[in-house]
């Protein structure tokens, strides 16, 4: 289809410096995702499509917590595309509703076609893609990996949570590890099983390694 052709070239030219973990390869996995969820769960392709390659087109996170340009920039490429204006419409919406948030907003569409996107976005966001984009965008933000002094706040509101500097791994405590059970689709929920475990077995890892080097310390202080 030459909508999704033309959709793919832009994000390509717009995303070409984004921070890798939110950059084409990204918008990429979350797009083939899209799609094999949507081959299960009888959804409108064209709009999971579109949904799924624009739904990063600018995000508020590095566009100063704007949250209409991405929206705004994805409605002025549809309009030069031919894509009658219902779908334009429904994949605004998912445009506007796919984040996160701190998880405590609720969307304003239940579709099944937002449904679809927003567990494709989510799935990339856990297992060992999920810890290489956190790390990444910590690196990014320059946050610490972990601070045993910090706690992770699980009753963030919206703004505080897009207000965090916490270290990297309070984000699977926030976010990561919540997204398993938040996934819409049968066929997501039982993706994401086999990703959420594998990081929960990191981080078991994680703080045995980090264990050692405290203990290793206290019995040899430098």
């Amino acid at each position: 289809m030459n909508q999704i052709t033309n959709t793919i070239a832009f994000v390509k030219t717009e995303l070409s410096h984004a921070e890798g973990g939110h950059d084409w390869f990204h918008i990429e996995r979350v797009w083939k995702l899209a799609k094999t969820i949507a081959s299960q769960e009888h959804a409108n392709t064209l709009v999971v499509e579109l949904g799924a390659l624009l739904h990063d087109i600018a995000d508020s996170k590095f566009n100063n917590g704007d949250e209409e340009i991405g929206p705004r920039k994805a409605l002025e490429f549809l309009n030069t595309q031919d894509v009658n204006h219902a779908d334009k419409t429904h994949v605004i919406q998912i445009i506007e509703n796919i984040s996160f948030k701190g998880g405590k907003e609720q969307s304003n569409i239940d579709t099944i076609e937002f449904k679809v996107c927003q567990d494709a976005d989510r799935m990339d966001a856990i297992g060992a893609i999920g810890i290489a984009r956190a790390f990444n965008y910590g690196g990014f933000k320059n946050r610490g990996l972990y601070d045993p002094e910090i706690k992770p706040n699980l009753n963030m509101t919206k703004e505080e949570y897009k207000k965090s500097d916490a270290p990297t791994i309070n984000h699977f405590y926030e976010k990561l590890l919540l997204l398993k059970n938040q996934m819409h689709t049968k066929t997501a929920q039982k993706m994401a099983a086999q990703r959420d475990a594998f990081m929960r077995n990191y981080l078991d890892q994680f703080y045995a390694d980090a264990f050692v080097v405290q203990s290793f310390l206290i019995f040899y202080p430098f």
